[in-house]
Order: structure tokens, then C-alpha cells, then sequence
């Protein structure tokens, strides 16, 4: 049995994960690419997992983000500006863009991703990783998922 306490009052982290959502999407869809977009920060980026969970009967869970994952929402433009930002910045990023949609695996959805020209990519969704001020710049413009 775990018997670690829990600490009393908010944590406040010095960094964000976001991700931005273009606002036309299905419902289905933004959860879809929500999924997507965040496992890459989760497999690239190892600071952003915590420790790994148990129950108190002691069975085992998988580790999780250490800190929330902030969704939002916007245009076309505003994905296409925030993902420009986000490269200026150099911070940790994944896209998804439409023709991920039509694509059943990995290896295809690289090719699809491969064949488009940065500044064509048809985005759907940004997700970003680093400090607060930084994601900050880069979603300004956006709205939190309602």
C-alpha cells in the first residue's frame, strides 16, 4: 500500500503543454488529434512524465503527464501563426494536419506530413511544449477549448 502523503496547496509549474485545435473540427475529431499530438510530446520530450501510479491494492498504472494539458481553440490563421511562432521559438512541437485524416498508420502519416512544404502544411492542430511566457506567445490569438 502506498502511504505517500499528499502535499497540501497548487503546483505551480514554470512550464505549459498545450495543445490548439482548429476550431472547424468535429468532435470526434479534436479528440482524436488531441491523442495524437500529445503522445508526441510525451515520447520525445521525457520531463513532461511523471512517476508511475498505484493503486492501494499496489497494482501498477503507467506514468502520466507530471502537469495539466491546457486545449485550445482557433482559426485556420491562428493555428498557421501559432505553429510559426512555435518554430521561430524552437520549442517542442507535433502537428496533425488534414491529411491525417485519410491515412491509417504511422508510416503513412509521416509520408503525408513529408510531402507538404512547412509553410502548406493544412494544419488541424499544434501541440507545444516550454516555458510559460513562450507557449503564452505562441497561442496569442487563441481561446481555451470551451
Amino acid at each position: 500500500m502506498n502511504t505517500e502523503p499528499i502535499s497540501p496547496g497548487p503546483v505551480r509549474f514554470d512550464t505549459k503543454i498545450a495543445v490548439l485545435l482548429r476550431e472547424d473540427l468535429e468532435p470526434w475529431q479534436r479528440l482524436n488529434v488531441t491523442a495524437f499530438l500529445v503522445s508526441g510530446l510525451g515520447s520525445q520530450v521525457p520531463e513532461v512524465i511523471g512517476e508511475p501510479y498505484e493503486d492501494a491494492d499496489g497494482v501498477g498504472y503507467l506514468p502520466m503527464f507530471r502537469q495539466p494539458v491546457l486545449v485550445f481553440e482557433g482559426t485556420k490563421e491562428t493555428l498557421k501563426a501559432a505553429h510559426a511562432k512555435a518554430l521561430s521559438r524552437a520549442l517542442p512541437r507535433a502537428v496533425f494536419t488534414t491529411d491525417l485524416f485519410t491515412t491509417g498508420n504511422d508510416r503513412d502519416n509521416r509520408a503525408a506530413v513529408r510531402a507538404v512544404p512547412t509553410a502548406e502544411l493544412d494544419l488541424v492542430g499544434l501541440a507545444v511544449y516550454g516555458p510559460r511566457s513562450g507557449v503564452d506567445k505562441v497561442l496569442k490569438g487563441a481561446r481555451m477549448h470551451p
